[in-house]
């Protein structure tokens, strides 16, 4: 714990070509850990690890759909191989379909379940005997405010983070006697091509930043920095916790 560092540290982000994902495995290469991306699309991931390679940073990945049995099983057969064990997994994956709960279809909301929470599930899962292999690991679950408050983000959406912080301290009472922590990060708007549909709308940008008592939206870096600490050594002593990254909005909601 002598230094704010991940050297040593493997790590294996979900969606990491892209908003939080990227900029968190970004900032774990640049702490010094090993990173493994995982994305939909193969011509992302390789313009990402190219990018990093070209910077001589040790980064990993292949094209994975985490709601697919099979890709799930593959990427975690590739995590092994390469390492052995694993230090940090982040869940990081997440989609949504912006509309009034009634509206819905089922093909929508069922869609938004198996990305954001049953993904999830079954890769947390698949990475527990990796997990278990390592000296003090990591599980970091990027949630969302929407989990706590309305944030017109849609019903499901909101459940399905909820669901995930509920994942998360369950693990981590349950994990804990194993030497693995299990945290969350709940970031509020932030820039990001999630987020990039709301942000353009005038009005609800200013609704936005009318709710937030720092009066800006959130850049990558910011949650990315949030899950870092977590995963590294000087956090050794937090699990089943959720820090909120939004610049004060649950404190002085509106």
């Amino acid at each position: 714990m002598s230094s704010w560092t991940l050297e040593g540290k493997c790590a294996l982000v979900t969606g990491g070509t892209k908003g939080i994902g990227w900029a968190i495995a970004e900032e774990f290469l640049l702490l010094g850990a090993e990173v493994f991306i995982v994305a939909r699309h193969a011509e992302d991931v390789e313009a990402r690890l190219a990018e990093w390679k070209g910077r001589g940073l040790p980064a990993y990945g292949l094209r994975a759909d985490v709601t697919a049995a099979a890709d799930r099983a593959a990427m975690i057969a590739a995590v092994e191989q390469r390492w052995g064990r694993l230090d940090v997994l982040v869940n990081n994956v997440g989609m949504n379909i912006r509309k009034p709960f009634a509206d819905y279809e089922e093909a929508e909301y069922r869609s938004i379940f198996e990305t954001n929470l049953f993904s999830v599930l079954a890769i947390t899962r698949l990475c527990f005997p990796l997990l278990q292999r390592s000296r003090g690991a990591s599980v970091v679950n990027i949630s969302s405010v929407a989990a706590s408050v309305d944030v017109r983000s849609g019903a499901p959406y909101g459940m399905t983070k909820a669901a995930e912080l509920q994942l998360t301290r369950s693990l981590a009472v349950e994990w804990a006697p194993l030497g693995i922590r299990v945290n969350a990060v709940s970031p509020w708007y932030t820039r990001t091509p999630l987020a990039e549909p709301v942000l353009r709308q005038p009005e609800r940008l200013e609704g936005i930043l009318r709710r937030t008592p720092l009066g800006r939206i959130a850049e990558m870096e910011e949650p990315a920095a949030a899950a870092a600490f977590l995963a590294m050594d000087k956090s050794s002593y937090i699990t089943g916790q959720n820090i909120v990254v939004d610049g004060g909005m649950m404190a002085g909601a509106l």
